[in-house]
């Protein structure tokens, strides 16, 4: 590593907390669409406030009509790199044990919303750069800084962006973590819906519901019943605890498991498809019963509904039936389903619809898997600067989730998370460490050094 570098960072740690603290200030969150700000004020806000702190680095800022930011390092050469980070964050939420839109220095710890998810990372590169031309570092290709506002609800930004935009040929966003992530499943988010739910034994189901969002395994569900005793229901599933009261005619059950998100769906209990099973049986439902085969509780991998499939560098399927609405008479389920390089959005669909005969099935998100091989010089590259800075093994990793990166043609995702961190992403308390933040930001410069420096003769 450049000792020039290392010293720079340690010495401008003061001000890069300074400057993350501007950031972590105005609560990005989106909000409604104003002129000049298409994903509300504060995303925008927060896009004006990163381009002022390029300014300040030297950097050849601007702004792209409020939803994405450019901060170059040279006014006048070929773009040669991208990082790509993002200055909207999700909402506090509650939890916080300090006030969420400010820097809090506790314990080793910057804490607040943003801190590791993206301005943390973001001002980790800024610095990367800020060094790189105060140190007088030759380069020879331009970098270039790009800011999103909308990555949290879609990354519409992006695809505005592209619209009348070219990326630069070799493209990274610490949006992820260590050392590289060069691969990202499909994604699918399909809803099944049938029509009648009729019971053939005399039992009548009022509603059944469960789950908030699509990318989660539910932790609880629940259904309210007539003609069926409580005595009569019996229910036992690893994992789940069934709660089950009477309320006059009505017969209430209530399972409770355990969430998880959708990408890891084997770390949670689903109560959806526990109490699936007890409907199943209580009311001989010939779709429930359906729902039940195809989703059976514990199956993670979609070899009942027919979308199993795996590969060597991705790994395999994974799916979760999540969010259930029913009023008795029809039923939407909503099913999160996350593949492999090997298939596509259309393969996967087919597959689904030969199984679930009894439901339409519509996906009102399609995602083809992202894949950059693990054998291009770029990744070489980056391998090789994780493993000279950290002085620990560096490898390419398969995810089930999505980065910033997912919809560009030859982005991976590069940090900032270290491997066995637990930042509180999107929680209470979300933190970088201090010493993560300086790190990030030498791994960063090394990096713009080794991919844009001038090449020894």
């Amino acid at each position: 590593m450049n000792e020039n570098i290392n010293r720079y960072i340690e010495a401008n740690k003061d001000n890069m907390i300074s400057d993350l603290r501007e950031l972590v200030k105005i609560p990005s969150v989106a909000g409604m669409p104003q002129d000049g700000c298409p994903f509300g004020e504060k995303p925008s806000e927060a896009l004006s406030k990163a381009l002022d702190i390029c300014g300040r680095a030297g950097l050849f800022t601007k702004n792209i009509d409020g939803y994405m930011g450019e901060a170059d390092f040279f006014s006048d050469k070929k773009l040669h790199l991208g990082i790509l980070c993002h200055m909207d964050v999700v909402p506090a939420g509650i939890g916080w044990s300090v006030p969420p839109f400010d820097i809090t220095e506790c314990g080793g710890k910057l804490i607040g919303r943003g801190a590791i998810d993206d301005k943390g990372p973001a001002i980790a590169v800024i610095y990367a750069l800020k060094a790189i031309k105060e140190l007088d570092i030759p380069l020879e290709k331009n970098v270039r800084l790009l800011f999103g506002t909308n990555e949290e609800n879609g990354s519409a930004d992006l695809a505005m962006y592209l619209k009348r935009n070219t990326l630069p040929p070799l493209l990274f966003t610490p949006d992820g973590s260590y050392p590289v992530i060069n691969i990202e499943k499909g994604m699918l988010r399909t809803s099944l819906h049938a029509d009648d739910i009729a019971c053939k034994n005399g039992a009548k189901i009022l509603s059944i519901t469960s789950g908030e969002t699509v990318n989660a395994v539910p932790m609880t569900a629940e259904t309210v019943l007539q003609g069926v005793a409580p005595e009569s229901i019996s229910a036992d599933f690893d994992g789940i605890i069934f709660e089950i009261s009477s309320d006059e005619d009505k017969t209430i059950i209530k399972a409770t498991g355990k969430s998880a998100h959708a990408s890891t769906p084997e770390l949670g209990r689903n109560a959806l498809t526990a109490l699936l099973s007890v409907l199943a049986r209580l009311t001989d439902s010939p779709v429930l019963k359906s729902l039940c085969e195809l989703f059976p509780y514990g199956e993670t991998d979609g070899l009942s509904c027919g979308i199993k499939c795996s590969d060597d560098i991705s790994g395999e399927t994974t799916t979760v039936l999540s969010v259930c609405r029913s009023d008795g008479k029809s039923i939407t389920c909503r099913q999160d389903i996350r593949f492999p390089v090997c298939e596509s959005c259309d393969g996967i669909i087919s597959r689904l619809q030969k199984k679930c005969r009894l439901f339409d099935i519509t996906a009102d998100i399609r995602s083809e898997p992202h894949h950059v091989p693990a054998d291009s010089e770029f990744i070489k590259t980056l391998l090789s600067v994780y493993e000279d800075v950290t002085r620990n093994k560096a490898y390419t990793v398969a995810i089930g989730g999505g980065t910033y990166v997912h919809d560009t043609k030859n982005g991976v995702a590069f940090g900032a998370e270290f491997p066995g961190d637990e930042n509180n992403m999107h929680g209470a308390d979300e933190f970088i460490k201090t010493d993560s933040l300086l790190l990030n930001a030498k791994i960063y410069a090394e990096a713009i050094i080794r991919l844009c420096g001038k090449k020894e003769e």
